[in-house]
């Protein structure tokens, strides 16, 4: 089921990462339709806020099957390719930093989320019988980040974090059903998630490097959802450069485009 919900900002920008933050996810799972632009006007005078449209999907019930597919990870011997048709998914913001982010302390305090997800993955690794524990600690965008703690946690890592995410999701899943409000949580072992953000902000650059020089789009291997949104995070104050993500999983991809192109 599709829903939708209108927000405002100073920039295009602000208003989509506001909505973001009020809906608890990420740019690669909502559709953003502009309905307004912001302008900024002569000396402050005429200035009006940018205003946008972003939907996204609900299920009406959820099941464990929902679990993102594991897929491979992008390749660096990408080729450029003919831009896309102009009905192409629209441009992705950057993040903008007035926006509003939740209290810290305010989301600290929830410990009943926090007994969730120890009760949930300590009941998970007992039947994989790994020996894992996990710890958590909340951000200042209260978003939950469990680092699993132990010894030969490779398998829990899995090829290219294949159960990683696996666990990640299923733990998602878990502790958000029956929620009144969703939340984020972050799933990380043996500082995974770093190396690998490392690796595709490289990647990243390097692609975008070549968009700029050959003035044509280059699309990605397919990635699951927090490799993608890696890369538009990597890519987003980058020069005359945007990225979108087209496709349905687990084949869904990121394209990084010329942004002179994108906007035909």
């Amino acid at each position: 089921m599709l829903k939708w919900i209108e927000s405002t900002g100073k920039t295009e920008t602000a208003a989509i990462q506001a909505a973001l933050d009020q809906l608890g996810l990420d740019r690669d799972d909502v559709k953003v339709e502009v309905l307004e632009r912001a302008k900024s006007g002569f000396l402050g005078i005429g200035s009006c806020p940018a205003k946008v449209k972003v939907t996204y999907e609900v299920p009406d019930e959820p099941q464990a099957a929902e679990v993102s597919p594991v897929v491979e990870a992008p390749v660096e011997n990408i080729q450029p390719e003919a831009a896309p048709a102009a009905q192409s998914a629209p441009v992705e913001e950057v993040p903008a930093a007035e926006v509003s982010t939740p209290s810290p302390a305010a989301v600290e305090s929830d410990d009943a989320v926090a007994a969730r997800i120890t009760e949930f993955l300590t009941g998970l690794f007992s039947h994989m019988g790994a020996e894992a524990r996990p710890v958590i600690t909340v951000d200042e965008r209260g978003c939950y980040e469990v680092e699993l703690v132990g010894e030969h946690l490779g398998s829990l890592i899995g090829r290219r974090g294949e159960t990683l995410d696996a666990i990640q999701q299923l733990t998602v899943y878990a502790v958000n059903r029956n929620l009144s409000h969703r939340v984020r949580i972050h799933v990380d072992a043996e500082g995974y998630r770093a190396k690998r953000e490392e690796s595709l902000v490289r990647l990243a650059r390097k692609v975008a490097g070549k968009v700029v020089r050959y003035r044509r789009n280059v699309t990605l291997e397919p990635m699951n959802a927090y490799e993608r949104h890696v890369i538009h995070t990597a890519l987003q104050d980058y020069p005359d450069v945007t990225t979108y993500s087209v496709g349905t999983e687990p084949n869904r991809r990121t394209v990084v485009a010329y942004e002179a192109v994108a906007r035909k």
